[in-house]
């Protein structure tokens, strides 16, 4: 086969964008003449978030959620999956890609459809350790499911063959140093380093709980940088500013990062944020010590996830209710009890699965039967 076309397909939110970023570069790095294709929704994140640079094209998909939502909406989003599996279809018709691999988000399941009907190979990455419904339903037909740890495998049928890989992280997570991190944001290096996000949109109940102990926490002495998500950017800037004045030296507040995520992570001492996927590969990667919120509002893929990092002494589990009276004072155990500290950020190192994006592209080649040779491929 003559070929060198790969489809890769996510969306939603960073938890799925990220992994499959990682891999492309890392496909771009074993594999520099492969043709990569990425195909997200009509109106996702990943239509901002997804550089146009280096793809060999940028496509979008029709879909909408199936579960979870009343009848009226799974009509209309079931007439939105048919569509986007006929432009998937067509799109695998009009570049005959090796494999398609995909992370999350709505457009990875029209995507998956259209894919196996033309005879693709199907490669899926599970960011989360409990896989959500669709990508349960995409692994019956899928050619491998790949996995963040050993433990996602019990939510899978027993025929599907699973495989954990760890959690891919970008190269610019990678390069980060605490010593450029700290001068990057104009950080005291004698300080404690708090980092408060809520993920690639956000977090309200993050934003507020950090809010009312703020003045007491920086009084304290420690540090925070924080990513409010853009909705609440503007009462994040009014907060800041009614700080008294040495106060505001030590509260660094930013709408989102991108590029300077892995500085952020790289200076931190400790972590406030939810339970996301991401948790899973950069925490461990900084070995950072974290009090995981699992978002409440959805299904329990954060708390599994937080659990996880929990019961290996990572990190500590604490409720989206209980953040009003139970936050200031357990960042002031944890601040405060540097041998503990010490004993989260070894046990969150100890999780860390290095170089799993070049593990995840190895293995996609493989499915693909593309060669991994840097200077061409077969």
């Amino acid at each position: 086969m003559s070929n060198k076309a790969l489809f890769i397909a996510a969306g939603g939110t960073g938890g799925g964008i990220y992994p499959a970023l990682s891999v492309a570069e890392a496909l771009r790095e074993v594999a520099p003449n492969v043709q990569l294709h990425f195909i997200g929704s009509v109106s996702g994140i990943e239509n901002s978030l997804v550089p146009r640079e280096g793809w060999a094209g940028f496509h979008r998909v029709q879909s909408g959620a199936l579960h979870g939502v009343g009848l009226r909406k799974q009509l209309s989003s079931g007439l939105k999956v048919l569509s986007g599996t006929w432009q998937a279809w067509r799109l695998a018709q009009k570049y005959r890609p090796r494999a398609l691999f995909l992370t999350g988000g709505w457009a990875t399941f029209p995507t998956a459809l259209g894919c196996h009907l033309h005879g693709v190979p199907v490669v899926v990455y599970v960011p989360d350790i409990e896989p959500a419904l669709g990508v349960k339903v995409i692994s019956r037909f899928a050619r491998l499911v790949l996995t963040p740890v050993p433990e996602s495998a019990a939510y899978f049928q027993r025929n599907v063959p699973v495989e954990p890989v760890g959690y891919p992280l970008r190269r610019i997570l990678l390069k980060a140093n605490r010593q450029a991190a700290q001068a990057h944001f104009g950080l005291d290096p004698q300080r404690q380093t708090l980092l408060v996000f809520g993920g690639s949109l956000g977090a309200r109940s993050l934003n507020n709980a950090l809010a009312a102990i703020l003045p007491d926490l920086l009084s304290d002495g420690v540090q925070v940088l924080h990513i409010s998500g853009k909705a609440d950017w503007e009462t994040v800037q009014a907060r800041r500013a009614a700080l008294d004045t040495p106060l505001q030296a030590r509260y660094h507040a930013f709408p989102y990062l991108h590029d300077d995520m892995g500085l952020a992570l790289a200076a931190a001492d400790l972590v406030l944020c939810r339970a996301g996927a991401s948790v899973l590969g950069e925490l461990t990667h900084f070995g950072l010590p974290a009090i995981l919120v699992p978002y409440p509002h959805a299904w329990r893929y954060q708390k599994v996830n937080a659990d996880w990092l929990a019961a290996r002494g990572a990190a500590i589990r604490l409720d989206d209710e209980c953040l009003p009276k139970e936050l200031l004072p357990t960042l002031r155990t944890l601040l405060s009890d540097s041998e503990r500290l010490a004993a989260m950020r070894a046990a969150a190192q100890r999780a860390a699965v290095p170089n799993a994006a070049q593990r995840i592209a190895e293995r996609l080649l493989t499915v693909a039967e593309l060669r991994i040779n840097r200077g061409s491929l077969s």
